[in-house]
């Protein structure tokens, strides 16, 4: 075939209202752009109405429009609105069993609740139809399962007879040994003494994540812990003034009463009776006397007579007073014994905040962070210039940037290219740490140690480079429980891998929920008039205008790799797929997936 073209359709009632709450959708697309060569998205968002559904999908497969491939998500489950399913089976001429069941089974090795899905595949004129689950986890796991499936099913279907010979004899043919990943554009791993190219192949962005997910342990105590967490108080565990005012009894009707006593924030609960022409001054937050029933608020009433020293000896109450005015009740809003976290969120600022509200330490997991930059050439911010040598950002960058994302750093070290500091370095440091982010000494030069030495220590090295630009040296290796990243050394490459690579992992161990540890990604569109398209997917620093409620992504000036000058301004990273025959460039208009930098992502509104 030559180009291929897809439909990715969201099905939610939800994303249809609001489109940027769709991830399961862009992300179909980035897998798409990370796997295929020659191909075309077309993208659309509907609510779960079944007509709308099927109108759509038999608009999709007719000839005239061409779509070899439509990948649904969403809908799929057992609420009254969940129609997909139904709306696809209607537009068949070819159900496809098999490759359901297979879906579906490969999803319940994942998790138990894939058994509630309904999803079905099928054949409609020339189009394969697939129904996916709607999260961004469960799509991710069944595209990456039917990948390598569909070029095939696509030739078959569209009886592309010579293809489908061809994959039948590879098939049948005997196997030779050899790299099983698709290894380019290096000679990587010939093994022969003239071999100057890296051994380790150049791995997807997806496939690398997940491998890094699946081999970070997390912490699994912690959800069950918060799940379980009863809270040992009342909040407020007395009687509290809403209102500045007056605490009086609500029998004592309105008119003149005396002040016998002032009440403020923190001052003890009065359990002495009082008559009905008396009250207390109080302030808000204040505790309620035992024996009165309401608070009058300032406002209601009017200074009579004050004593000689200033206080306030009689005041008119102007409104008739009535029981539990403007009193919160002791456990109004959180009772003693009832779960403290009625859903589970590992934010740490909600867990922080709401276990300090009860009077409790944070349960909450950190793991402890070192930062080390190599380079014989680096010099400390604080050193005067020396020739030859070039001053070390990349420890303040990523000291920063955990500390934005609310860990730590618990060490930082800038070391020399000596293999052996290097190896004694780590070896020491592994005592007091989880995890080690280093940037530089993973890429190809002389003087490159850090993947030696950390072969020697007995780590396993699982990923040795990534097909992405910038980031390609990115090294990730473990060891127990521990793990270490290794960022390319020119500083951007650092700062993009850290944000798609090391954040993920770290909040996973923190035992964030998977589906929250990665960015969030939104769509934007480009208005640079046109961007070269790289051999490899890259990731591009943009600053974000919204106009008339549309997002709009500018890059932020050259992107190479070397100039941290691009991180000014930058509230996304871009996703551009890598470069095929038929797209050499992306252009003005082109919609575009984005991973957001910052909480407050848009630099400018028109």
């Amino acid at each position: 075939m030559s180009e291929i073209v897809f439909a990715v359709i969201t099905v939610s009632d939800t994303c249809h209202q609001d489109a940027t709450r769709d991830r399961s959708g862009p992300r179909l697309v980035e897998l798409i752009n990370e796997n295929f060569e020659n191909f075309r998205v077309l993208k659309e968002i509907l609510p779960d109405e079944k007509e709308l559904i099927k109108q759509k999908l038999l608009q999709l497969s007719s000839p005239e429009v061409a779509v070899a491939c439509i990948l649904t998500t969403g809908g799929t489950g057992f609420a009254p609105r969940d129609v997909t399913p139904e709306a696809t089976k209607e537009m068949l001429d070819k159900e496809c069993p098999q490759l359901s069941l297979a879906i579906g089974m490969h999803s319940l090795q994942k998790t138990k609740f894939a058994i509630l899905s309904r999803a079905i595949c099928g054949i409609a004129g020339r189009t394969l139809i697939i129904n996916f689950p709607g999260s961004e986890k469960a799509v991710t796991e069944c595209f990456e399962y039917i990948k390598d499936l569909l070029p095939h099913a696509l030739h078959l279907i569209n009886n592309d007879l010579d293809l489908v010979r061809k994959t039948h004899e590879q098939l049948q043919s005997p196997r030779v040994p050899g790299p099983t990943r698709h290894v380019c554009p290096h000679k990587t791993g010939k093994g022969d003494a003239n071999d100057r190219n890296s051994p380790f192949p150049m791995l997807p962005v997806t496939e690398t994540l997940n491998l890094i997910m699946q081999t970070v342990k997390p912490q699994a105590t912690l959800p069950h812990l918060l799940k379980n967490f009863k809270s040992p108080v009342d909040i407020p565990p007395f009687r509290a003034s809403i209102k500045d005012g007056y605490a009086m009894k609500s029998s004592g009707f309105s008119g003149t009463k005396k002040v016998i006593g002032f009440i403020a924030a923190g001052d003890a609960i009065i359990s002495e009776d009082f008559e009905e022409d008396e009250c207390y001054k109080i302030n808000t937050g204040a505790p309620v006397p035992l024996k009165a029933d309401c608070v009058i608020q300032v406002e209601d009433t009017k200074l009579l007579k004050t004593k000689k020293n200033g206080l306030e000896d009689l005041v008119e109450i102007l409104i008739e007073p009535t029981k539990d005015l403007d009193i919160r009740p002791i456990g109004c809003d959180l009772a003693k014994n009832s779960p403290l976290f009625p859903s589970i969120d590992l934010s740490p600022v909600v867990v922080k905040s709401i276990m300090a509200s009860v009077g409790h330490a944070v349960p909450l997991h950190k793991p402890l962070v070192a930062i080390i930059s190599t380079g014989s050439e680096l010099l400390d911010p604080q050193d005067y210039p020396v020739e030859g040598k070039i001053y070390d950002s990349n420890t303040t960058m990523l000291r920063q940037l955990l500390q934005y994302f609310g860990f730590e750093c618990y060490v930082t070290k800038v070391l020399s290219d000596n293999f052996d500091e290097i190896t004694q370095t780590l070896s020491s440091i592994y005592d007091e740490v989880d995890f080690v982010i280093c940037s530089g000494g993973v890429s190809m030069g002389d003087k490159d140690y850090i993947k030696g030495a950390l072969e020697k220590l007995g780590f396993n090295l699982l990923v040795g480079r990534v097909n992405m630009k910038p980031g390609k040296p990115m090294t990730f290796a473990a060891k127990d429980d521990k793990y270490f990243f290794g960022l390319p050394g020119n500083p951007v490459s650092a700062f993009v891998c850290f944000h798609l690579f090391s954040l993920p992992a770290i909040r996973w161990c923190s035992g964030w929920s998977q589906e929250k540890c990665t960015l969030p990604i939104i769509q934007v569109t480009l208005e640079n008039q046109s961007i070269p398209l790289d051999p490899r997917p890259e990731y591009m620093r943009a600053a974000i205008t919204s106009r008339d409620g549309q997002l709009y992504a500018s890059i932020t000036g050259n992107q190479m790799s070397s100039r941290l000058q691009s991180i000014v301004g930058a509230d996304v990273l871009v996703h551009f797929p890598a470069r095929s025959e038929n797209k050499t460039e992306a252009k003005a208009g082109d919609i575009l997936p984005a991973s957001v930098l910052r909480y407050d992502f848009i630099t400018k509104y028109e």
